[in-house]
């Protein structure tokens, strides 16, 4: 494993609250997986019997509902840990995972770290500490599907991926529009209305490639209260 994917899965939130010596214990019986971009990890319903932290690209989740329908449960990026809440309890993964660009994946089995925890009950902070890192992102997702609206959300989205913190900026979309749409809780003809409405903020987006006139202006918009519009003169 290079160097760089062991750092980066040391600072993971399955890892992080743990000592060096225990991370370096779980670290060595681990293995790093290479997936091409739409290639299946695992299947909904499949026996939980690892945990995946995410080395480099991007990674689906998402059900399928009854009726067939795909929805996206969210798109996890580098230093992300996958599916140690279900591979923990031995169940099956509640969503499917799938490569949403080439990605390298550090594969841990569950049963090597259960062996940890109980020779040292301390290691199941770090196992609190990512099941709250994720259900504080759930919460966040869902405190921006009702409190955002969907150009908002994708100003967000942009945000979050921007290399600059300030001034003009390009951002290099990670995934095909589709997948951002169903990322962001929208239809894939909401997010070109998104896309058409940003442009009232130097926001310009082009195959792959966002351009952001003023990341700062874009940054006041994705933070303003939208019943504030109502309150405008005009």
């Amino acid at each position: 494993m290079k160097p760089e994917y062991a750092d980066i899965a040391r600072k993971s939130p399955i890892l992080a609250g743990t000592t060096e010596q225990v991370a370096a214990r779980v670290l060595a019986s681990a293995r790093l997986r290479r997936f091409e971009r739409g290639t299946t990890i695992f299947l909904q319903g499949e026996r939980a019997t690892a945990i995946y932290i995410v080395a480099e690209g991007w990674v689906k989740l998402y059900r399928i509902a009854p009726n067939g329908a795909e929805a996206v449960m969210g798109v996890f990026t580098r230093g992300r840990s996958i599916g140690e809440a279900v591979a923990f309890r031995d169940d099956v993964y509640p969503v499917a995972a799938e490569a949403a660009t080439d990605c390298e994946l550090i594969r841990i089995e569950a049963d090597a770290f259960l062996r940890l925890i109980r020779e040292d009950p301390g290691v199941a902070i770090s196992i609190l500490s990512a099941t709250f890192a994720h259900l504080h992102g759930l919460v966040e997702q869902i405190e921006q599907l009702k409190a955002r609206t969907g150009a908002q959300r994708l100003a967000e989205f942009l945000l979050e991926l921007a290399p600059c913190s300030s001034g003009t900026c390009e951002v290099t979309l990670p995934y095909e529009k589709v997948l951002i749409a169903g990322r962001l809780g929208m239809k894939p003809e909401s997010l070109s209305r998104a896309i058409a409405k940003l442009r009232e903020f130097g926001v310009t987006v082009r195959q792959n490639h966002a351009e952001i006139a003023d990341i700062d202006v874009l940054r006041d918009y994705a933070e303003e209260d939208p019943a504030s519009a109502w309150n405008r003169p005009g």
